[in-house]
């Protein structure tokens, strides 16, 4: 079958729990394998699905060796590298055709670590979206110099004020989604492809009424390999935000507060 998005090769179709966790991978085989076994000690019934652009360093070919061996593993390909944004509403796309209950996105790095899984999973008995969060009471970040920590908080108040958005984390990536709200959302309207699609997604749940929690996080930089977000990224994301901004529209249904755990 041919690797292209409109037709990705997925292997190790399964009847499945109510748990997906997707890693969109670029350049991640050191990681791959370590992440994978830490993830399914802390959610033993967890599927992960693998979507991988291309990657050159093989993390596709390992995935797929995964994937042979433990029917829990999931391997979408894709030809090209084509970014996070569509990456994860790949994976969103999936969690919906193969009826997932929850979908937990995070970083395949280990910038995320998986023993906040249990913690997001348990949060989503109040919530629609839950946040593993950097920035309320119990969440921090390590190893990131000033410019970084900055420029991440200007990303965040940025979109909290113009989307008008009641999480305090608004730019991570590791979440847990209800997946039937992912279906009242119709992620065909999702108009951002790169880390964009991180404010654009909330700003989406927030329309349609979506609950949402934080939870506390420690965010460690990567273990192996290099940072793929860069200046143009977040100057495409600040665009973006503003032109989801301003263009507005009516709100079905507002969101309750975002209820912070721990």
């Amino acid at each position: 079958m041919a690797d292209n998005m409109d037709d990705p090769e997925v292997a190790s179709q399964t009847q499945h729990g109510s748990l997906l966790v997707s890693l969109c991978t670029y350049n991640e085989r050191e990681n791959l394998r370590p992440l994978i076994e830490s993830i399914h000690e802390h959610a033993a019934d967890a599927h992960v699905l693998v979507v991988d652009d291309g990657s050159p360093d093989g993390t596709g070919q390992l995935a797929d060796e995964m994937a042979a061996a433990d029917l829990r593993v999931h391997v979408m390909h894709r030809a090209k590298k084509m970014g996070l944004g569509t990456a994860i509403l790949a994976a969103m796309n999936y969690a919906i055709d193969q009826d997932y209950e929850y979908l937990l996105n995070m970083d395949a790095d280990f910038s995320h670590h998986p023993r906040y899984i249990p913690a997001l999973r348990a949060s989503m008995d109040q919530a629609d979206v839950a946040i593993g969060s950097r920035y309320i009471p119990g969440g921090k970040v390590v190893d990131w110099g000033a410019k970084r920590r900055v420029m991440s908080w200007c990303i965040n108040t940025y979109a909290r004020t113009l989307l008008r958005l009641t999480p305090h984390d608004t730019s991570g990536s590791f979440r847990c989604y209800r997946v039937a709200k992912l279906k009242e959302l119709d992620l065909s309207l999702v108009k951002a492809r790169g880390y964009a699609v991180l404010q654009e997604l909330l700003y989406r749940c927030r329309r349609i009424g979506c609950r949402f929690a934080e939870v506390p996080i420690t965010f460690e930089d990567r273990r192996f390999g290099e940072s793929k977000i860069n200046y143009h990224e977040v100057f495409a994301a600040l665009g973006g935000i503003f032109r989801l901004g301003v263009a507005g529209g009516p709100v079905r249904k507002e969101a309750a507060e975002t209820v912070s755990t721990g």
